[in-house]
């Protein structure tokens, strides 16, 4: 993966009895958003397809880590930029 892509996670989220978090991607203006354990692609702008396989992959194989960072997500922190 470019060393340049910010990535972010959002705090867990439940819709229809699931669990789940968005992984963002930015690059300059490029943003992409998937979501996890699915560590799909749902959205992206801008990037090619091998860069969008790359995020995937980087979703499957830090899937343990990223479900970490949304589940200590503080919504309230978060929202006042803390």
């Amino acid at each position: 993966m470019n060393g340049n892509w910010k990535i972010s996670v959002s705090p867990v989220c439940h819709k229809e009895g699931k669990q789940f978090a968005y992984v963002s991607f930015q690059d300059g203006e490029r943003i992409a958003e998937g979501t996890i354990p699915d560590c799909v692609i749902t959205t992206a702008q801008d990037f090619t397809a091998e860069e969008i396989t790359q995020m995937e992959d980087y979703m499957r194989r830090e899937l343990t880590e990223l479900k970490k960072a949304a589940s200590s997500v503080n919504v309230w922190n978060a929202f006042l930029k803390k």
